[in-house]
């Protein structure tokens, strides 16, 4: 199946929809209080209790989610890091179940484009106020991503950010891990774009993006839109500590093209290295690879979004969405 179905599983008509919350144990302090406050915050709006799959080492959730879907669900919650996150979008792409993101690790590349950060109130309230989006996801393999897949680079410092760090200071922890990797030599690439000639850079690290956020909110590809059909490819070609210093304050400064950085659009691509290279899907460690293709899979994913806006930009009145959450949450808990 390349897309959804028309139907939308969550309408204003439909007042009680059944959900379930596919929940990381491991990512949440205490899983007792987080159950009673996602339970009371969905009763409070009307909802009804939502079942509850943890995952586990083996199944990061792809599994839990296909149970739910079996199960009835018309909304998935999903409750973790960016393993939780991607492995429930594989499980729903092609349904019409939706995802709703209750973010709990500190670097969720998903909840970063939803403007979510770590705000419980804001996840709940984006999902009961039915604001929805079809949008596009990628593929490589088996697996599926919403955000971004990733080779060198930006998968090297995913890979050399510890948790602790994380966690003590959030996602500033990813500079820190990008530090250590400035110096390293470039890989060798062929880039096909959509089955032509095979473009060969030095590059540090090559891009397949759905949407175009990284953590901090910084806007890495501004022209990338999450259902447009296209996947949009960037390749990175930085050699020195002043090219990286140059695209860095070009991405902040967002005014013109980035420096080296080139960008192409593709519903195929193939990437090879000429060694084995970290590879990553939504900000997720995969197996390292000389290889890595994704194909785009095109309005497949219901996703619960702060305002369901032909915006480009799926934080669109996330802040407002917070406050109102924070209501929600209050009345929750005089339950």
């Amino acid at each position: 199946m390349d897309g959804a179905d028309d139907k939308r599983p969550v309408t204003a008509e439909n007042r009680t929809p059944r959900s379930a919350v596919v929940v990381n144990p491991v990512k949440v302090a205490d899983l007792d209080e987080f159950r009673r406050i996602v339970d009371g915050a969905l009763d409070a709006a009307g909802w009804p209790a939502p079942t509850w799959y943890e995952t586990t080492v083996e199944d990061p959730g792809r599994g839990q989610a296909e149970e739910a879907v079996k199960a009835g669900a018309e909304v998935v919650f999903a409750c973790g890091g960016d393993g939780t996150v991607m492995a429930c979008v594989t499980a729903l792409a092609g349904t019409d179940v939706a995802l709703a993101v209750l973010p709990q690790g500190t670097g969720n590349l998903l909840a970063a484009n939803l403007g979510l950060s770590n705000d419980l109130g804001a996840g709940l309230e984006v999902a009961v106020e039915r604001g929805m989006r079809r949008l596009d996801v990628g593929v490589v393999g088996d697996q599926c991503f919403a955000v971004m897949a990733g080779m060198g680079f930006d998968a090297q410092m995913l890979d050399s950010t510890s948790e602790t760090t994380k966690k003590r200071i959030g996602w500033p922890a990813y500079l820190v891990g990008a530090a250590r990797h400035l110096r390293d030599r470039p890989m060798r690439v062929s880039v096909r774009i959509d089955g032509r000639p095979p473009l060969r850079r030095r590059a540090r690290s090559v891009l397949v993006a759905n949407v175009g956020r990284l953590q901090g909110g910084v806007r890495l590809l501004t022209d990338a839109e999450p259902d447009d059909g296209w996947l949009d490819v960037a390749v990175l070609t930085p050699r020195t500590l002043g090219h990286w210093l140059a695209m860095g304050w070009a991405l902040v400064r967002r005014r013109g093209s980035v420096p080296r950085m080139e960008v192409f659009r593709a519903r195929t691509v193939e990437i090879a290295s000429n060694r084995p290279q970290p590879r990553q899907l939504d900000g997720d460690l995969i197996e390292p690879g000389r290889s890595l293709t994704a194909t785009i899979r095109p309005e497949s994913l219901w996703l619960c979004v702060p305002r369901p806006a032909d915006d480009p930009d799926l934080a669109v009145d996330a802040d407002a969405a917070a406050e109102r959450g924070e209501q929600l949450i209050e009345e929750a808990r005089r339950e």
